[in-house]
């Protein structure tokens, strides 16, 4: 498929002013300028003078959690009878026949990660999908993708109803902490009876063993937290257990920039498109990824599906730029630095040869709010 005649954004080189995109067996093979173009012969398809870009990428949602329009019968996204549930996998809660992943496809949207909502300090695994398919294993991109902890006013609203614990900040981060602590000792005690034959090994925790590749380094963890004081504590968390962490929404983020710079830590910030509908929202404001940028902090934008429906992730980049955000930094930040932060660059977000062949052909500009969808593909098949 030879996609031609158009401005093509790689994300990840200088954008082509008059360009071409070639795709071959699912994956981009090329892209560069129209004096370049391979010969017009095969598949074809004219941007007529549009945009080329990368499938858009949703770094943070609950797509296929919440069914659209459908009440607790398809609720999947909080199993809110425990505070503590690492061992909850977001594949086994995703309905991929949900209308909204048919919207995604059609606004650009070809992978989103999606997962368990925040409702417990510790909610479980979120996982990376492509946005076509019939079931969720031929979707997979990466799973788990990260363990999602939550701190602040969902885990306080949920328990508090119940007059059960958590109904604090001090208790939501208790939580946490004593059951990081927990996997650090199961992992030592399997790691002592791997190595002596007289070492009894720990019964099976499966709440644990989910833990273990989250204090071992090698799962990161991605922590729900609005208020500032509830980013320092993720942040405070994180240090503690030595864990690999994004911030996830950071409403309060910037005002926290040179802490977050110090750490290294990135941020998912949104959704930006609605009310302060919560105490801790106070500080909302579309200048919030103009002030990441500023400040060195690598940033996505995510809708937050359902909150804002996964289809205006373009929208809610485009206000970063009425926030003064570079309007190439904002699609980076649903593209290219959307896969980074997932972790997921190495197969989306980019027009580079090799990658997972995901694209859209967009009449102008892709968040220019008038412009059209005209094309989708996700690994090279027409969606």
């Amino acid at each position: 498929m030879l996609i031609y005649n158009g401005t093509v954004h790689t994300m990840d080189a200088p954008v082509l002013e008059h360009g071409y995109v070639y795709i071959e067996e699912g994956k981009i093979l090329q892209a560069g300028p129209m004096e370049n173009c391979p010969p017009l012969k095969g598949e074809t398809l004219d941007a007529q003078g549009g945009h080329i870009c990368p499938g858009f990428v949703d770094a943070h949602c609950h797509l296929g959690m919440f069914g659209d329009a459908v009440g607790f019968e398809n609720d999947e996204g909080n199993e809110s009878t425990d505070p503590c549930t690492p061992q909850l996998r977001a594949i086994d809660g995703v309905n991929p026949l949900d209308r909204c992943f048919q919207e995604a496809r059609a606004a650009g949207v070809t992978t989103v990660v999606t997962g368990p909502g925040s409702a417990n300090p510790i909610s479980g695994q979120m996982a990376a999908l492509k946005t076509s398919g019939r079931w969720v294993d031929a979707m997979i991109l990466r799973a788990p993708l990260a363990m999602k902890l939550a701190l602040g006013e969902n885990p306080k609203q949920t328990y508090h109803d119940r007059d059960e614990t958590p109904v604090t900040r001090m208790a939501i981060a208790s939580i946490i902490r004593e059951n990081l602590q927990k996997a650090v000792e199961y992992g030592e005690k399997l790691d002592r009876a791997a190595q002596d034959e007289e070492e009894d090994k720990p019964d099976f925790d499966a709440r644990l063993e989910a833990l273990l590749p989250v204090v071992r380094g090698e799962l990161p963890v991605h922590i729900h937290a609005h208020r500032a004081s509830d980013i320092a504590t993720g942040l405070r968390i994180a240090r503690e257990f030595s864990l690999k962490c994004v911030i996830v929404h950071g409403t309060a983020s910037h005002l926290l920039v040179d802490l977050l710079q110090e750490e290294g830590v990135s941020v998912i910030t949104g959704p930006c498109l609605g009310d302060r509908s919560k105490p801790e929202l106070a500080d909302m404001t579309l200048n919030t990824p103009h002030l990441l940028a500023q400040g060195g902090v690598p940033f996505a934008i995510c809708t937050d599906h359902p909150e804002i429906p996964i289809q205006y992730l373009p929208l809610c980049a485009a206000l970063g730029v009425k926030g003064g955000l570079d309007q190439e930094d904002a699609l980076a930040a649903i593209t290219i630095q959307a896969a980074r932060i997932a972790g997921i660059a190495d197969r989306v977000g980019s027009l580079s040869p090799g990658k997972d062949a995901d694209v859209v052909v967009t009449s102008g500009h892709p968040l220019e709010l008038m412009g059209q969808v005209r094309a989708v593909f996700i690994n090279g098949i027409r969606v």
